[in-house]
């Protein structure tokens, strides 16, 4: 995971290193993230996630697009 200051930092970045543009989320999306992939971790019937349920979190927490699909 890589932290930058703006979307612009984010493609100077890629430009400079010669990478494609992957997926990217906010702070506050990152902070969602963890608190709903995480929040039932201790739980004693805690399982992993299937890819279904993984995409439902991305979507919740508002990250669309082909990058976080993980169905193909």
């Amino acid at each position: 995971m890589l932290l930058f200051r703006s979307e612009q930092h984010v493609d100077r970045w890629c430009q400079q290193w010669n990478r494609p543009r992957g997926g990217t989320l906010s702070l506050a999306q990152g902070w969602k993230l963890a608190q709903l992939w995480y929040g039932d971790r201790l739980d004693s019937q805690w399982r992993s996630k299937s890819a279904s349920e993984a995409e439902s979190v991305f979507r919740e927490v508002g990250l669309v697009g082909e990058f976080w699909k993980l169905n193909v």
